[in-house]
């Protein structure tokens, strides 16, 4: 899934309008994208235009007790995952890493 924004917002800053972002999970209906700094944040989809709706085949999708929707490839759907990359293990950053190297490079240009 490609998303971008669609205009400034004060208060994520660190997205910029009309840049596309892959998105690479989905946490309780909010978009997990690497903002522009790099750090793989949620954000909320409404800010987004979608510009490639198309997840990856390798998502694993649950959904919680109010319905709200998660999905991640297997390696970083396990339960406290980005807790620990953000606590900076190095198992959780090695595998983060891997995983999104692996799906960037998949990703086809979209205007």
């Amino acid at each position: 899934m490609i998303v971008k924004l669609r205009r400034r917002n004060a208060r994520y800053r660190d997205l910029t309008p009309g840049q596309p972002y892959v998105v690479i999970g989905i946490e309780a209906d909010g978009l997990r994208i690497l903002n522009d700094a790099g750090r793989p944040y949620l954000y909320p989809p409404n800010l987004f235009k979608v510009l490639d709706p198309h997840e990856p085949a390798d998502w694993l999708t649950e959904f919680g007790q109010d319905g709200e929707r998660y999905a991640y490839p297997s390696p970083l759907n396990e339960p406290g995952f980005f807790e620990d990359f953000f606590d900076d293990k190095p198992k959780a950053v090695r595998t983060f890493w891997r995983v999104v190297n692996q799906r960037l490079a998949t990703v086809t240009e979209v205007a």
